[in-house]
C-alpha cells in the first residue's frame, strides 16, 4: 500500500506472467491497491479476463442511516484515482472517514492476527470511527477480513462491516460463464497457494481451504 503506482504495476506484471505460465484462464486481483492502480493496464495488455476488487463504498453509502461511513484501507488505495472516482460517485450526501491501516498487514503476515498487539493497534485505529458515529465500516484491503471479528468486537454493535469478497466470487462465476470457461468436471479441484514470505503463515491463514498445497515462491 505504500509503493508507487509504477512499482505496483511492475509487481502485477510479474505475478500475471507467472500465473499465465501456469495456464490460468482468468485472473482475479483480490487486492484493492493493485486493482485501483493497475487493473486498467493489465486488461489492456493481456488477452484473458481480469476480476478486480475495490472498497464496497456503494452499498455502505446507500444503506447508511447516519450518513457516516468508515473506510479502512491502505494508503495506495485511498490515494488512487479509481478509489476517488468511486467515492465521488456514491458519497455525495455521505461523510466518509478514511483511515490508513498502518501496521495491520505486517502483523497478519507475521502470524499475529489474533494477538494482543493487533488488538491494541486496532483500538487506536478505530477510535476516529467511534468518535464520528459511523454505522458502516468498509474494509478496503484483502487482508482485513482476517481481523473482521476483532473489529466487530471493538466497534459498537450497530456498525456493519462489509468487504468485497462475495461480490468478487459472484463476478468471477459470471465472467467464467459468459466466456464459456466454466469447468464441467464433477471431481473436486485442488488449490496451489504461493507466498514470497513464510509459507507457514499462509498455511495457517488458509486452514479452512481443503486440498491445498502451500509453497514458497522466490519472487
Amino acid at each position: 500500500g505504500r509503493k508507487s503506482k509504477e512499482e505496483i504495476t511492475q509487481l502485477c506484471i510479474k505475478n500475471t506472467e507467472y500465473l499465465l505460465s501456469r495456464g490460468c484462464k482468468l485472473i482475479a486481483v483480490p487486492c484493492n491497491t493493485a486493482t485501483t492502480n493497475s487493473i486498467s493496464y493489465l486488461r489492456g495488455h493481456y488477452d484473458i479476463p481480469f476480476i478486480g476488487i475495490e472498497p464496497a463504498i456503494k452499498p455502505a453509502a446507500l444503506n447508511s442511516a447516519t450518513g457516516k461511513v468508515g473506510i479502512l484501507a491502505t494508503k495506495g488505495t485511498l490515494t488512487s484515482e479509481l478509489f476517488n472516482r468511486t467515492q465521488r460517485a456514491f458519497t455525495k450526501d455521505v461523510n466518509t472517514i478514511e483511515i490508513v491501516g498502518t501496521g495491520i498487514v505486517e502483523l497478519i503476515e507475521s502470524g499475529k492476527k489474533d494477538s494482543e498487539e493487533m488488538r491494541n493497534l486496532l483500538v487506536s485505529i478505530t477510535e476516529p470511527f467511534m468518535i464520528s458515529g459511523i454505522d458502516y465500516l468498509v474494509l478496503g484491503c484483502s487482508h482485513y477480513p482476517y481481523i473482521k471479528d476483532m473489529l466487530q468486537e471493538l466497534l459498537p454493535s450497530r456498525v456493519k462491516i462489509i468487504d468485497s469478497g462475495a461480490a468478487v466470487a459472484r463476478q468471477t462465476y459470471h465472467i467464467l460463464k459468459e466466456f464459456n470457461l466454466l469447468n464441467d468436471q464433477i471431481s473436486s479441484g485442488h488449490h496451489e497457494l504461493f507466498s514470497n514470505l513464510n509459507p507457514v503463515v499462509l498455511d495457517l491463514l488458509t486452514n479452512e481451504v481443503k486440498d491445498r498445497k502451500v509453497s514458497y515462491l522466490d519472487f
